[in-house]
């Protein structure tokens, strides 16, 4: 159902003042929220109400110009974080509107013989902050390698916990150029650096073929996201903390006022450089809205959920089916699963009791042909040993490891190449864990970008506790 809501920028700066002192503490645990009111404007717009929700502030970009009230320019020189390869500027070459859209664009020039890269960027920072809603995006990413959308939120004082990661940040969207199939929703927080994410890969189409819709719902124990209204991803556990002190009280950081902000980035550690393939006359971000909706009201007497540990087989392994008696779903998030990124493409069956992986298009990283098995239980102080059976059509290199997905990625078991055979091999490794515990130690299995698209053999995959 649509109403027709009509907000001026003023409308909505007011609205969203008293949005922001109700949503602080109260007596009853309660952050009130005030309803908002209709205002004339020149240009009407239709925008969704949504059950259980008040509209506190939005952006159609249906004007001729980026609405100042609403968001400042950015300006950054190269590198300034990630080793970002762009200088956002403040010129309408890289950040206008058109036809319904913001446009953040990249563009290539040569300075000192050398490329040069600009582009846009815009945030909401000290105008349009607001602390809990959902938050809604409808975009169209640019595709080409290098190229690094995003729509993210970032606290409206960051030093207050403490400067990044331990003030905290909620990423709505992320997209690579180089696999626009797939989109990346994380929250970041720590310290130590500790991060979840959640992605959707599309079977058709792709995030630059045609517009969609990102959203948060961010709340005081949970923050949620969604993909053209699925969701995809749940966070309730996260902390923060100073240096060999204890966690602030939760929900911390997340009890903050954030705002939005939305770049189109150049290169980076995790994009990568941009290649003769990318084309800048197309490096356009489209985003078509950003509204922002509050609850009139939300309980803020939350508590943190206790971590819940994977129990072991009856004969001690933390792998479930680990001898692949089962043919299970590889897609699905339950015990094993296979992944594909950054140009990766193959299949993995279980067949007589072994996991077969065969591969198309070894991809760019080691991590484009993946296997895996998440909730690993990982305890300050213990000890483990991962022991497997694998081989390969041909000799071939493979990578194995046991990573932190939620906790910055780190290794608890270090990446570790082993070279294949075609004869079975027993491999086994020990490693001792030396960071906090972790309930969703991630065993790996990485064979993307290795030289190789011979098939790889699996069997009798354990990970047990020893003294």
């Amino acid at each position: 159902m649509k109403k027709r809501l009509m907000c001026t920028a003023f409308a909505a700066a007011m609205l969203l003042t008293a949005c922001s002192e109700a949503a602080g503490d109260s007596s009853d645990n309660k952050a009130t929220i005030q309803p908002t009111t209709e205002a004339a404007v020149e240009e009407q717009v239709d925008v969704p109400e949504l059950e259980g929700y008040n509209l506190l502030w939005h952006d159609e970009f249906s004007g001729s110009e980026l609405d100042d009230s609403i968001w400042n320019m950015e300006a950054r020189k190269p590198g300034w974080t990630n080793h970002e390869l762009q200088e956002y500027t403040k010129s309408t070459d890289n950040i206008f509107t058109r036809d319904g859209n913001l446009v953040l664009k990249a563009l290539k020039t040569d300075k000192d013989g050398k490329p040069y890269y600009t582009s846009g960027k815009v945030n909401s920072h000290n105008k349009m902050d607001f602390k809990y809603g959902k938050v809604v995006a409808r975009a169209k990413v640019p595709e080409g390698q290098g190229l690094w959308p995003a729509i993210w939120m970032m606290p409206q004082d960051e030093s207050f916990y403490g400067q990044w990661p331990k003030c905290g940040e909620i990423d709505i969207m992320e997209v690579l150029g180089s696999d626009t199939k797939t989109a990346y929703g994380t929250i970041h927080y720590g310290a130590p650096h500790a991060e979840q994410q959640g992605t959707v890969v599309l079977d058709n189409g792709s995030f630059s073929s045609d517009f969609h819709e990102y959203s948060v719902e961010w709340e005081p124990g949970e923050i949620r996201w969604y993909i053209d209204d699925q969701l995809y991803l749940t966070v309730n556990d996260w902390f923060t903390a100073e240096k060999d002190e204890d966690d602030k009280p939760y929900p911390a950081p997340f009890n903050r006022d954030f705002y939005v902000q939305m770049n189109l980035a150049v290169g980076g550690d995790w994009p990568k450089d941009p290649d003769e393939t990318t084309d800048f006359d197309k490096a356009e971000f489209l985003i078509d809205y950003v509204r922002v909706y509050q609850k009139p009201e939300y309980d803020l007497n939350v508590k943190k959920p206790e971590k819940v540990f994977r129990e072991a087989t009856e004969d001690g392994n933390f792998i479930y089916n680990g001898d692949f008696s089962e043919a299970e779903d590889l897609t699905d998030d339950i015990d094993w699963k296979f992944l594909l990124f950054l140009e990766g493409d193959g299949a993995a069956e279980i067949k007589d009791n072994t996991m077969i992986i065969t591969t198309k298009n070894q991809g760019t990283v080691d991590y484009s042909v993946q296997l895996v098995q998440p909730q690993q239980p990982m305890r300050k102080g213990k000890k483990y040993r991962v022991t497997f059976d694998a081989w390969a059509d041909e000799e071939r290199d493979m990578i194995v490891c046991v990573s932190a997905p939620n906790a910055g990625w780190v290794r608890y078991l270090p990446d570790t190449l082993l070279t294949l055979s075609t004869e079975q091999t027993t491999y086994t490794y020990e490693f001792e864990m030396k960071k906090k515990d972790d309930e969703n130690g991630r065993l790996e299995f990485n064979m993307g970008n290795k030289g190789s698209t011979a098939t790889i053999y699996i069997k009798n995959v354990r990970l047990e506790e020893i003294e």
